[in-house]
């Protein structure tokens, strides 16, 4: 048994990018030379897992060559190296994004160091097959993000950081505790382990009904979920437009799917409780989002709700825990990935071209950007899910799932939210590019030229998506299949024992 380096790679290029930078000091020109070919090292690593696991499964790894359950795995299946490549690109594109945005002094203070260390968490947290050391990977991007929310050490950074700080801190704790019970039921943390042990467990479902109570307070406070999703909007409010990029398009997304793995692999005997009661959440936070999206004209604030909105539509697909609902979810969580990346850079160009983050203070921006405005337009569309644009196929499965499991409620409430998603995000088009005109003469002359292309290269990469979803469909065939046939995941320690 040997340990196989390459799907150690999404991890070990940027942890050892953020080290090597650590090394060069305070030079913003060569870390932004090293965080952008790191980038392009991931997106050719995360590329090579696609195409490897689709032609010969899913790749699992054991370090120090100790064979699981006993040692640490790294497991690699098409749902983890489709979020990785995802993440790939996200964070290649808002590398190049930051050299105009982010401002010499943060590049000067480790900005990109950290922002490798927190890709190095996320990344470990798709790939981990231990559930403890998930939580370490948590940390791991927990940490970072301390110092992305904080950097710059404006009033608002530190009083909303210390908000995000404390309630991380309360999250991680109850995440110790989850294991400690999950661990005494079943005697191991790896993760396909546990779904053996599972199969066969005799005992008190009740007790496996806590563990899923408490993990889903974790995993929700993390995700941005209903009640547990109070912290989110001021803590994303807070800091610059890239920080808020990569915040808005991966870390709720790593909480998401925390809860898809664990609820598919653990919680599989009490799905009336368990299930029923993510449902349930799923539809409060839906709603809860779309009330946030209608109730602001601040651009950042319209979006952040609909990170809110999102989460709660991927849940639902999650809770239908079927093929058909399982698929859903997958193509919405890898589109709203990409399309809340996309929008929260194009309106981080408005906010630097303009200084004004609320629409209503904007307006005849098509005059002097009709090119970007109408990249925001199908990014606006692309959200909402107007077919054939990305966001259409993965609710069209959803609500499908949600229908055939006689969840007519949640489907309608899912459909109902496309019209608040179009209406909040088209009415900042409108206001924004085709209001009334405002006064050009206070437009900063900024440098965007590096903040376009990665703007409308995230655009691009959407569009693409929704193109080619009919071609891309084994892919996230395969990526679902490890979620409600759980079995397909775990049949690796069957293989080993």
């Amino acid at each position: 048994m040997t340990t196989n380096i390459l799907p150690l790679l999404p991890i070990m290029i940027p942890f050892f990018a953020g080290i090597i930078m650590l090394f060069v000091g305070k030079r913003p020109i060569a870390h932004r030379v090293i965080a952008a070919i790191s980038g392009l090292l991931l997106i050719l690593s995360a590329l090579w897992l696609v195409v490897h696991v689709y032609q010969n499964g899913t790749i699992v790894t054991f370090l120090g060559n100790w064979a699981a359950p006993f040692g640490i795995s790294v497991v690699i299946d098409m749902a983890a190296a489709l979020l990785l490549t995802t993440t790939a690109i996200i964070t290649f594109l808002t590398v190049v994004y930051s050299y105009q945005s982010i401002g010499i002094e943060r590049e000067t203070f480790y900005y990109y160091v950290m922002v490798m260390f927190m890709i190095t968490g996320v990344n470990g947290a798709f790939s981990t097959g231990d559930i403890f050391n998930m939580f370490v990977f948590f940390e791991v991007f927990l940490l970072a993000s301390y110092v992305l929310i904080t950097l710059g050490g404006t009033k608002i950074q530190l009083q909303e950081g210390f908000k995000y700080i404390i309630v991380n801190i309360i999250s991680s704790n109850f995440f110790v505790l989850a294991l400690a019970y999950l661990y005494s039921v079943t005697g191991t943390l790896n993760m396909a382990d546990i779904n053996v042990k599972l199969e066969g467990f005799d005992g008190n479902y009740s007790i496996m009904s806590l563990v899923a109570v408490v993990f889903l307070f974790v995993f929700a406070t993390k995700a941005g979920v209903f009640p547990l999703y109070f912290w989110l909007p001021g803590s994303y409010y807070a800091p610059p437009m890239p920080v808020l990029v990569l915040f808005g398009a991966l870390l709720t997304k790593v909480g998401v799917y925390a809860i898809a793995r664990t609820y598919s692999l653990f919680f599989i005997d009490n799905t009336a409780f368990t299930h029923q009661m993510l449902l349930f959440l799923a539809l409060l936070t839906i709603v809860m989002g779309c009330i946030g999206a209608l109730s602001y004209t601040d651009m950042k604030k319209t979006i952040i709700y609909n990170i809110i909105i999102a989460v709660g539509i991927i849940l639902v697909g999650v809770a239908m825990m079927d093929e058909t609902g399982m698929l859903g979810a997958f193509y919405y969580l890898i589109h709203d990935m990409i399309i809340k990346a996309a929008l929260f850079m194009l309106v981080g160009f408005l906010i630097y071209r303009t200084g004004e983050t609320n629409a209503d203070r904007l307006g005849g921006l098509i005059k002097i950007h009709p090119f970007t405005g109408w990249m925001f337009f199908i990014a606006a569309l692309a959200l909402a899910g107007v077919p054939p644009l990305s966001g259409f196929y993965g609710k069209l499965f959803i609500v499908q799932s949600a229908f055939e499991n006689g969840q007519h409620i949640a489907a309608i409430i899912v459909l109902a939210s496309s019209l608040v998603v179009l209406y909040s995000i088209v009415s900042l088009f409108i206001k924004a590019f085709w209001g009334e005109e405002m006064d050009f003469n206070t437009l900063k002359p900024v440098k965007s030229g590096k903040i376009l292309f990665a703007s409308i290269a995230m655009v691009i990469v959407s569009i693409a998506f929704g193109l080619a979803a009919d071609v891309l469909y084994p892919l996230f065939e395969m990526a679902a299949q490890s979620f409600y046939d759980p079995s397909s995941y775990s049949q690796y320690i069957t293989e080993v024992e």
